[in-house]
């Protein structure tokens, strides 16, 4: 599992002061949902969250004016080598496609221990909808009277969460103006996105994290991601079976079939809107019940780019 390591905020710096006053006032929900769509920034912004109170009476503190992270300080060097007693990171293993009940249990465990020090400590799930319904009886145990100190923070992107959860917990729900967007990637890569990208693979539905994952497939798989179309882009990932090269490429090419639709759908064309309808109940079915990807990625190619 990867420890996120993105030092500065940008932009959710309303959220962000929003939790920080609850927590300064002492009424910081000790369970919290933050949605929205994948690539958005929910977890840079649990991240500082909880960097900000782990490190407000250690050296190197958060930098509240500038929102960034010190890199010398030892709550974050502790989470960045996955030591920190006082925080607790749960998401999909390697090679695994939910969260199984085994991480639950290892979860309560290691909370039922005593904490190293008084600090509040945190337990972040990302991911929470691939949670099965074993894993997620498990944890609504220790969520509905958690231990003293305990916080928290369920990441969503903006997918189907039992009501049981949802229901016990306070839910941010975060998005991102498609300005916000492109501002937010200038600053992270410290360039014009439009100077490395289409202008086709950046659409109103792109998220920050979105965009710079096709700059790192750019690199990794050398591809011209600035003078190919959405279409040409869809059919060398998939031709080329990229996407079982990079798992993170699955989300991606997903999302960039919706937005193939959603640029050709005209209420006239009643082809294209049967077309969509089909491939979007597929996306979704695929989803669900974890089916191969490989058959529905193949089955675009043939009926619609080669169409």
């Amino acid at each position: 599992m990867e420890i996120l390591l993105q030092k500065s905020l940008f932009g959710h710096h309303e959220i962000f002061n929003t939790l920080k006053n609850l927590y300064l006032n002492k009424k910081f929900p000790n369970k919290i949902i933050l949605s929205g769509e994948k690539g958005i920034g929910k977890c840079t912004l649990a991240y500082h969250v909880i960097n900000y109170i782990l490190s407000l009476n250690e050296d190197h503190n958060y930098d509240t004016k500038d929102y960034k992270i010190n890199s010398e300080n030892k709550s974050f060097k502790l989470i960045k080598n996955k030591s920190n007693p006082n925080f607790n990171l749960i998401d999909v293993e390697d090679g695994k496609k939910n969260i199984d009940i085994n991480q639950i249990r290892d979860l309560i465990s290691n909370l039922n221990k005593s904490s190293f020090n008084t600090n509040t400590r945190f337990v972040l799930i990302d991911n929470i909808n691939l949670l099965n319904l074993n894993s997620v009886n498990a944890l609504l145990k220790v969520i509905e009277e958690p231990n003293d100190n305990i916080n928290f923070i369920l990441i969503n992107s903006n997918k189907r969460v039992l009501p049981t959860l949802k229901s016990r917990c306070i839910n941010f729900k975060m998005s991102l103006s498609q300005n916000q967007v492109i501002e937010i990637a200038n600053k992270i890569i410290n360039q014009d996105i439009y100077d490395l990208v289409n202008k086709e693979l950046i659409n109103y539905y792109t998220t920050p994290g979105q965009l710079l994952r096709v700059l790192k497939i750019s690199e990794e798989f050398e591809i011209d991601v600035k003078n190919l179309s959405l279409e040409n882009f869809l059919s060398l990932i998939i031709k080329n079976k990229l996407y079982k090269k990079d798992k993170k490429l699955i989300e991606l090419t997903y999302s960039f079939i919706e937005i193939y639709f959603r640029n050709k759908v005209n209420i006239k064309n009643i082809e294209i809107l049967s077309f969509y309808t089909f491939f979007l109940k597929k996306i979704i079915n695929t989803k669900i019940y974890n089916l191969d990807e490989e058959s529905i990625f193949m089955e675009f190619e043939d009926r619609i780019l080669n169409g």
